[in-house]
C-alpha cells in the first residue's frame, strides 16, 4: 500500500507539472478537459499523500485544487 501511496503522489506531481506545462505552450487551453483532468487527479494524488505523511497544509490546498478542477469539468462537461 505503502508503494502505491507514494507513487499516486508523484503521479500527481507529473499530473500538475504537465497540465502547467501544456497550457504554458498552448498545447491545451485552460477549458479542455484533459487540463482539468490532469489538475484533479494530480491534485487528489498530492492530497492521498499529503495526508498519508501528515502534510496537512499541501493536503487541503490540494483537496481546494481538486474541487475548482471538479467544478470546471462538471462546467466543461454540460455545454
Amino acid at each position: 500500500m505503502k508503494l502505491f501511496i507514494e507513487l499516486f503522489g508523484w503521479y500527481g506531481t507529473a499530473a500538475i507539472v504537465l497540465a502547467y506545462f501544456l497550457v504554458s505552450f498552448s498545447i491545451l487551453e485552460p477549458t479542455a478537459f484533459w487540463y482539468q483532468f490532469l489538475n484533479g487527479t494530480g491534485a487528489l494524488g498530492i492530497v492521498v499523500l499529503s495526508f498519508y505523511k501528515k502534510a496537512y497544509q499541501p493536503g487541503v490546498l490540494n483537496i481546494i485544487w481538486a474541487i475548482i478542477a471538479l467544478a470546471a469539468l462538471f462546467q466543461i462537461i454540460g455545454q
